[in-house]
């Protein structure tokens, strides 16, 4: 038998909205102690925002490369950004990698 080969997985959750400054403006305020949870659904223009910006856990290559490479790659259970994408800018929190 082969080794089988185990692709990296991560959870994450993140904050997607059109602007640098907002992005930061959330950051912000998580920093100072705001719910990540409660700013996605406030402020995020994904799906995910209605349930707290969780994005369940996924593969390493689902996700679009900026966004990989910071959540394969980063602090886990930091605040991550702002990072863009074709999409705008995102607030990224790695909850779990394996």
């Amino acid at each position: 038998m082969k080794p089988h080969k185990t692709m990296a997985t991560a959870s994450a959750r993140h904050i997607l909205v059109a602007s640098e400054q907002e992005c930061e403006d959330l950051k912000t305020k998580i920093e100072g102690g705001a719910s990540f949870a409660d700013l996605a659904k406030e402020h995020s223009k994904c799906p995910s925002g209605s349930s707290g910006g969780d994005l369940g856990t996924f593969q390493q290559g689902q996700m679009v490369p900026e966004f990989d490479k910071v959540v394969f790659n980063d602090e886990v259970g930091k605040v991550h950004g702002p990072v863009k994408t074709d999409f705008g800018f995102h607030l990224i929190e790695i909850t779990e990698r394996s």
